[in-house]
């Protein structure tokens, strides 16, 4: 990961949080968090222009380092394909069900059957051995195509949003609707709470960016470990 980019990145994530709750700023954050939003994302190009986060990661990563668990590394020991997944379940989880009070991405499209895993909750709380079946498991090309829809599906749904609602709490009806879906294990209530605890800006600032950019930081460090 460049330090250049990741910086830059980090100073506009500042003005967005000091602009979500300002209905008068509403249009230059939502363009704000657009432009944050994409190189979280693969460009799905050869040669893109725009540096990308994600392409950067992906780009001549082997499948062996994409699966391989456990891999020492700050903070983390899970896979690549792990932290890839993780980070856009959660942000469909967020952005869908208490954002928008809508279906999730991994159900509404069907990803559930095409990931070729058994593990449809957030991640959160896996044990070893289950983060080793899910490493190995896992179909790669659909696990890229999902985090490409979860994108897509979040931005439509910012874009779609009131000016008001940014300073909305989540209502206590969404989460419980994630327990009851089985989105976050019966082990994870913590993450409830703290997901009860947000505004919709709240889960803009972390979950739909600087979550995302936490993990595809972990996974590069995996890539600049295997792949010397």
């Amino acid at each position: 990961m460049q330090p250049e980019q990741k910086k830059n990145w980090n100073d506009r994530h500042k003005a967005l949080t000091a602009m979500l709750n300002k209905p008068a700023a509403h249009a230059g954050a939502v363009n704000l968090f657009l432009d944050l939003h994409a190189p979280l994302y693969a460009s799905g190009e050869d040669g893109a222009e725009e540096w990308n986060f994600e392409d950067e990661l992906l780009k001549n990563i082997s499948e062996d380092t994409m699966r391989l668990y456990p891999v020492s590394t700050p903070g983390s020991s899970n896979s690549v394909v792990w932290h890839l997944w993780h980070s856009a379940r959660v942000e469909d989880i967020t952005m869908n069900m208490l954002a928008a009070d809508s279906g999730q991405v991994l159900l509404v499209q069907h990803f559930a059957a095409s990931l070729g895993t058994e593990f449809t909750h957030s991640g959160n709380g896996m044990t070893g051995p289950e983060v080793a079946d899910f490493s190995e498991a896992v179909d790669i090309p659909a696990l890229l195509a999902y985090r490409r829809a979860v994108a897509v599906r979040t931005r439509e749904i910012i874009g779609g949003l009131a000016p008001e609602a940014f300073k909305s709490k989540v209502e206590p009806e969404r989460i419980a609707r994630v327990a009851k879906e089985g989105a976050v294990k019966d082990s994870e209530q913590w993450l409830l709470d703290y997901w009860a605890g947000k505004t919709i800006a709240g889960l803009i600032l972390m979950p739909a960016t600087r979550h995302n950019l936490v993990h595809l930081n972990k996974a590069g460090r995996i890539k600049q470990k295997v792949q010397k």
